[in-house]
């Protein structure tokens, strides 16, 4: 798999781990985001060493984020999707959600999946739509897993 990085002005798009700074990915999962709040360092780096992950950049500063779990054949899952309140308005996250869509290495997969309290809109337009048969999901779920 190779390193893609796409850059429109002052901001680029990378998924080259060695320009994530994982410091700032933690500080916003575990301080702002309502899914992971305490989320510890040292998961929020096994998570991205684990996953095909997507810095979006301002220069050098990381000011949003998104990782996509998937075994490249059937399936993805698109986890901790964030830009910083300061970057919003800007176009980036329809940005991001379209480099991560047309990613060469995520093609013809049968099932994306995500989880979200707020974007809705925002994933509606990239295809996603309301689980069609909820009632065969299931799941374990540790709300409480990072509490200090």
């Amino acid at each position: 798999m190779e390193n893609l990085t796409i850059t429109r002005g002052a901001y680029t798009i990378t998924t080259d781990k060695s320009r994530l700074d994982l410091n700032a990915v933690h500080q916003y999962l575990s301080k702002q985001s309502y899914w992971s709040p305490n989320i510890p360092l040292e998961t929020v780096q096994n998570a991205a060493a684990h996953s095909l992950t997507f810095a979006v950049l301002h220069g050098d500063e990381q000011v949003g984020y998104a990782r996509i779990i998937s075994d490249y054949s059937i399936f993805a899952y698109l986890g901790d999707v964030y830009i910083l309140e300061a970057h919003q308005g800007q176009g980036l996250s329809k940005w991001l959600m379209e480099t991560i869509m047309g990613h060469p290495d995520l093609q013809g997969l049968r099932r994306w999946i995500l989880a979200t309290r707020d974007a809705h809109g925002l994933y509606a337009q990239y295809g996603w739509k309301p689980l069609a048969n909820p009632s065969i999901w299931m799941e374990v779920h540790n709300p409480d897993v990072y509490k200090i």
